[in-house]
């Protein structure tokens, strides 16, 4: 139950996003620290892969460049978001969107032979519980990667908890290392991605203190974590 009523509380606020628009400025946010990772993942035209929070299909466009002969799933907890990408990924046959939790993702066993997700795994209910489902739709040999840019060795960070709305889980990159451990993975690795986009002179937004705390914050940048269901 307290899951179910935590993913509601997602979907009330996700929702409210969507409807305001903040979908589409994530890509202009999270593209910098996203697209080394898409370097690193490596990505083959016939794979099948999951966007686990996709919200409004930025990152579903990106991966469907390389990946012409497969599958790009995205996923939200959102019906807003989910409507978005739709709409945003119409005109790509090989990509579908499916409103889900990671909880209970809706999909077969061993299926996709990538999972990942930006900035959308410390909002998750259960973040090992979350890991173990990546884990069962991912086929043996497949990789899940989580980019986050809250997470505890980065403490230029650590104020947004108290101005979201909604809880968030500020966990370590080891913590986030064994949760992937915990639910199965291999080869675990973990690394920083900072964000080279230039800072203002002059910072007037709300969620650092000024301009110098926001670029301490990208030079170190988010949290990579990845690993590798055994089998093959």
């Amino acid at each position: 139950m307290a899951q179910t009523t935590e993913n509601q509380h997602l979907r009330e606020e996700f929702n409210r996003w969507a409807e305001s628009g903040r979908g589409e400025g994530m890509e202009r946010d999270h593209l910098p620290i996203t697209l080394p990772v898409l370097d690193r993942m490596q990505l083959s035209p016939a794979e099948s892969v999951l966007d686990v929070g996709c919200g409004a299909g930025w990152l579903l466009r990106l991966l469907a460049v390389p990946v012409t002969e497969g599958r790009v799933v995205g996923m939200d907890v959102s019906d807003e978001m989910v409507r978005h990408a739709r709409s945003n990924c119409a005109d790509l046959p090989h990509v579908m969107v499916v409103p889900g939790s990671v909880d209970e993702i809706p999909w077969e066993n061993d299926f996709f032979t990538r999972v990942i997700s930006v900035e959308s795994a410390y909002y998750w209910p259960d973040p090992a519980a979350g890991l173990r489902e990546v884990f069962r739709v991912l086929r043996p040999g497949g990789s899940a990667w989580i980019l986050i840019n809250y997470y505890r060795d980065n403490p230029h960070c650590h104020q947004w908890g108290a101005l979201l709305t909604i809880p968030t889980h500020l966990l370590s990159a080891d913590e986030w290392a064994g949760l992937f451990r915990g639910a199965g993975f291999t080869s675990v690795e973990h690394a920083c991605i900072p964000d080279p986009t230039a800072g203002p002179t002059e910072y007037t937004g709300r969620w650092f203190r000024d301009a110098a705390q926001l670029a301490a914050f990208r030079a170190i940048g988010a949290l990579l974590v990845h690993g590798t269901k055994p089998g093959l």
